[in-house]
């Protein structure tokens, strides 16, 4: 075949995919299948201590400096020892990654699309509860979180991104080839490996980052959260079992500014895909800027960081909606949502009617261990967070325009358990009603019916941030004045429901101004931040004549 024809037949072998649907979600009903089968798992998993290794170009790697990882809601519980990688281990495992980069695209995207299916039958089947009972005791999730991010966020990422992979080919080609040439677009990797920061939030978040730019022909280096090692750990492991290459991601718990550091110094070093805080991303952003004289390209700097997400409610609205959403979008996972409603604007009136109701809801919450499933909140993550969201409440409990109606105790002997906890404020601009807590810390600002326009004013200006938001409305016009007033202060934004539980595919995640760069994991959007096309023109005819018509006499 010549080298004509390999190049056309290259461009047109990928086959178009069917749309996936969405992972259904189980429901773990008492004396079901999957909620006997995860019981035992959990029982098993706390039944051992598993020694967690860095994986570089496949292998394990065993080092002497460890730390342990812990169960949050039972912080003596000791889930694992985690050897953590070291200056060589890092340096190897970007050796590993520039090396892998060629077979791995020569592998095509058919084949790579193959293994992420894989990954995602995988976890669909055999290693649902294994990633569903290390997330639930390494996080502390309830069994619904653990199901709705574990499993069928992170198969729905695999899924959905092989689907619009396969579609850029046709939907990024160029519209005009006129007569005697043909004119393509290679769908190219970025050159070089990608730094995958990972949150220890959410399992499926973790898995994506490094799988997301690996599956376009990028490799990676993933750094885990220091809290989430265990269930991560699993994830690589999984996907190893479902045939990815060695060095095509390599698993390095570690110290993140270390392995930044060791990454910037690499000229291969391609871009960061990143979830974590605000702070950190930007120190990033401003190290890589640096750092450009001895890189090879300019990097692609994607990320998701923090979120102070709102609730504005309008007098006229679905009063008993509103408790829920409240409810459910402050509270579950004890608030470690970067999407969790932490700030309310309420009006005087909704606020007289639905308060009492509010308190008494919140103060049914159950709180303990994962493993019971009455429980609706479990530990928050760490001793560290414990610290800095109680301070929170201990500030907000000496503020004399600060009132705390429900909660607001805590317990850090056996976990780290902290109440869900509703601050009322007057002022729209005190400490808890405008910073990020992270926890389970929901504060309401009551405002004068009269004045809804200039509340959404003040909500949209009192946040650096820009990720999630709610408005709660009856009134189609009411509804359209908060969309238009609110447009940029979230960059997923919803209408009479919570501000957390995007679903892959559906409301595909991300924001901006201080909440990132808004590249939309769970859309096609996020991918292409991972390509580097090459626009190819083919001339089919014989052009010998250097001279143009107007040179003629």
């Amino acid at each position: 075949m010549d080298g004509h024809n390999h190049i056309n037949s290259s461009l047109v072998s990928i086959n178009m995919s069917s749309q996936p649907d969405n992972e259904p979600i189980l429901n773990y009903e008492a004396s079901s299948t999957e909620r006997e089968n995860l019981e035992k798992e959990i029982k098993r998993q706390l039944s051992e201590v598993i020694e967690i290794p860095c994986i570089i170009n496949g292998k394990e790697v065993y080092t002497k400096n460890t730390v342990t990882q812990v169960v949050p809601h039972n912080h003596s519980h000791v889930l694992a020892n985690v050897h953590l990688a070291g200056k060589n281990e890092m340096e190897e495992a970007c050796k590993s990654a520039v090396s892998a980069q060629k077979e791995w695209i020569d592998l095509g995207l058919e084949e790579r699309c193959k293994i992420f299916e894989r990954c995602a039958d995988l976890l669909a089947t055999n290693w649902r509860m294994k990633i569903n009972a290390s997330t639930m005791l390494n996080q502390s999730k309830t069994v619904f979180q653990a199901e709705i991010d574990a499993a069928c966020e992170l198969i729905d990422f695999w899924r959905f991104n092989v689907h619009y992979a396969q579609n850029f080919h046709d939907d990024l080609q160029p519209l005009v080839s006129p007569e005697g040439m043909v004119n393509t677009t290679e769908i190219r990797p970025l050159e070089g490996f990608i730094l995958a920061i990972t949150p220890f939030n959410f399992t499926s978040i973790a898995g994506n980052l490094p799988s997301a730019p690996a599956l376009v022909g990028c490799t990676a280096l993933w750094k885990p959260s220091r809290n989430s090692y265990y269930s991560n750990y699993m994830i690589m492991k999984l996907m190893m079992e479902a045939g990815l290459p060695a060095g095509v991601i390599n698993f390095l718990p570690g110290s993140g500014a270390e392995i930044t550091d060791v990454a910037l110094s690499n000229p291969d070093f391609a871009g960061v895909h990143f979830t974590g805080s605000t702070g950190v991303f930007q120190g990033i952003w401003q190290r890589i800027a640096k750092a450009l004289p001895n890189l090879k390209g300019y990097p692609r700097i994607v990320g998701e960081t923090g979120g102070k997400d709102f609730i504005v409610a309008h007098p006229d609205c679905d009063e008993k909606g509103l408790v829920v959403a409240l409810l459910r979008g402050a509270f579950e996972y004890q608030g470690q949502k970067c999407s969790a409603a932490s700030r309310a604007y309420i009006p005087k009136t909704v606020w007289e009617n639905i308060s009492g109701k509010l308190i008494t809801e919140v103060e049914k919450i159950k709180i303990g261990d994962c493993n019971d499933f009455t429980n609706f909140m479990t530990a928050v993550i760490d001793q560290k967070a414990f610290d800095k969201i109680t301070g929170y409440i201990d500030r907000a409990r000496g503020n004399e325009n600060c009132e705390i109606v429900v909660g607001g105790q805590s317990e850090g002997k056996k976990g780290w358990f902290i109440e869900p906890t509703i601050i009322v404020t007057k002022d729209p601009k005190s400490e808890s009603m405008v910073e990020e807590i992270f926890g389970p810390v929901l504060t309401i600002y009551v405002y004068d019916d009269d004045n809804f326009e200039a509340t959404l004013k003040l909500c949209d200006e009192s946040s650096p941030y820009a990720l999630t938001g709610a408005i709660f409305a009856k009134s189609e016009k009411d509804i359209q004045i908060a969309y238009d007033a609110l447009r940029f202060t979230a960059g997923n934004f919803y209408i009479n429901d919570k501000p957390t539980g995007a679903v892959v595919a559906q409301q595909p995640f991300g924001g901006a101004r201080a909440s990132g760069t808004n590249d939309k994991a769970g859309g096609p959007l996020n991918l292409l931040r991972w390509i580097s096309p090459r626009s190819v023109k083919r001339t089919n005819m014989e052009i010998h004549d250097w001279t143009y018509p107007f040179m003629e006499d």
